[in-house]
């Protein structure tokens, strides 16, 4: 049986909600970091995330026979195969609020994250609709789930994907905003704020930024989360060179 490998990107937030979830786990596997610069982004792309991926996006994952993309997806495979820990609640309704939350910060959150990104400059253009339109999407999102929080430990019931997916769109979200948004500084969205690690309750030491940790002791790690501090709890990776790469013309 070959170790799991997961293909992942610099500067990838699915590709890190996947590596989280991995690790908190304790599954062993195998990083791969396709190529990236500022200047050609994901150019060129990794034959093996072409060859799985239609929509040729990391994160990917390869088990064996199996071999999936999209970051939900793969969480609901890494949660068949290794059920325990469980990173979706045991309770219907639980497993249900943790997943439409998950989706929520996918496809309803990030894209606003995606298109700040898009639009930084220098200066940022903070006057601009688009921008503006964006922050406040991102600020109303805070304060949706800021009553969510207030008596609650974890977003559904104990630490699961929900908490990985919005600790990381939270926190992409914040660099890429300025302070403009307020959505951390408001008053009505403190909880979102000290939840997320941002508060002084010791959730965010020395660097490194996590959201409430999960049974096994992980949670997200950032800036640079390829390199972990040894911790004999958190499942371990290792980095792979693999050069291969898809250079434009040679199959499409």
């Amino acid at each position: 049986m070959n170790r799991l490998k997961i293909y992942s990107g610099p500067l990838s937030m699915f590709g890190a909600k996947v590596e989280i979830a991995a690790r908190e786990k304790a599954v062993a596997f195998d990083l791969v970091m396709v190529p990236f610069d500022f200047e050609r982004g994901y150019t060129p792309k990794h034959l093996d995330v072409l060859r799985i991926d239609p929509k040729h996006q990391v994160p990917v994952l390869v088990d064996d026979d199996v071999e999936l993309f999209d970051s939900t997806q793969i969480f609901e495979y890494l949660e068949d195969r290794w059920p325990d820990p469980p990173l979706w609640p045991r309770s219907v309704a639980a497993r249900a609020e943790a997943r439409k939350r998950e989706l929520h910060c996918d496809e309803v959150f990030f894209p606003h994250v995606v298109r700040l990104m898009d639009l930084r400059g220098n200066p940022d253009p903070v006057d601009a609709p688009e921008w503006k339109a964006a922050t406040e999407e991102l600020a109303m999102h805070y304060v949706r789930m800021n009553p969510l929080l207030q008596d609650r430990e974890y977003i559904a019931d104990q630490f699961s994907y929900a908490d990985i997916a919005f600790y990381m769109a939270q926190f992409f979200a914040a660099r890429h905003t300025t302070d403009d948004c307020g959505a951390f500084e408001s008053a009505c969205t403190a909880r979102a704020h000290d939840w997320s690690g941002g508060g002084q309750d010791g959730r965010h030491r020395d660097g490194e930024l996590s959201p409430q940790s999960g049974p096994n002791g992980s949670g997200a790690w950032w800036p640079n989360w390829i390199e972990r501090a040894p911790d004999s709890r958190r499942g371990q990776a290792d980095a792979v060179d693999e050069p291969e790469t898809y250079k434009p013309g040679e199959l499409m």
